[in-house]
């Protein structure tokens, strides 16, 4: 048996003002660091064995402070970075659709088939993702270990979609706030989500997760 705890980074500034990061190098802001705080203050299990996170510094930054309550390195992971968002990174939903209209009408009703320009599809976010993560629990599950792995809100909501074997064009049908933790325990390979996007470690401090892409 092997337990994931899979968790979205802490706030930040292009949170905030609505920006859409992708694979933009965004660093927690203030409010992002003391959720992160709050997080590993009140984390839903006792002990972890092992924390990956995607290297971007906002998913990193947030898997330090957890990683640190527990004596753990983190294990930097490219295949769990952001969806590619290429040409609208650094963009608000505003700019976007102004910009590419019947692109961005997809992006939330078919995500599935649309095709961001310089970007990545949701179908490579998730084999990438999926592959990582097949790999950990095959490493992790003959140990019965508690594994952490941070990441971003669009390629959670793939991987989730990927466990649960929903189709991807229902990926917007998941949410993810900041710092919110899912749990999905797996015997012998058989997945249970036991949390999905729980943000009651910031309710018990007064602080908000909720966030953007």
């Amino acid at each position: 048996m092997i337990r994931l705890v899979l968790i979205r980074h802490g706030q930040t500034e292009w949170n905030k003002s609505g920006r859409y990061q992708g694979q933009s190098d965004v660093k927690l802001s203030e409010e992002g660091l003391a959720q992160a705080r709050c997080l590993a203050e009140h984390f839903p299990v006792a002990h972890l064995d092992a924390v990956y996170a995607s290297d971007l510094s906002r998913a990193m930054m947030t898997a330090e402070i957890v990683a640190e309550k527990f004596n753990l390195e983190v294990r930097p992971e490219p295949a769990f970075r952001e969806l590619s968002f290429g040409d609208w990174e650094g963009l608000t939903y505003a700019q976007i659709v102004s910009g590419w209209p019947e692109a961005m009408a997809h992006f939330l009703t078919r995500p599935d088939i649309m095709v961001i320009p310089g970007g990545e599809t949701f179908p490579q976010v998730q084999a990438r993702s999926m592959k990582r993560l097949r790999e950990i629990v095959a490493e992790h599950e003959p140990h019965d270990h508690i594994v952490g792995i941070f990441a971003h809100g669009a390629v959670l909501r793939t991987m989730l979609t990927g466990i649960l074997q929903m189709p991807l064009s229902m990926v917007w049908s998941l949410s993810q706030y900041n710092t919110a933790v899912n749990m999905v325990r797996f015997d012998d390979g058989r997945p249970t989500v036991e949390i999905l996007n729980s943000t009651a470690h910031l309710m018990l401090e007064g602080l908000s997760g909720r966030g953007k892409i």
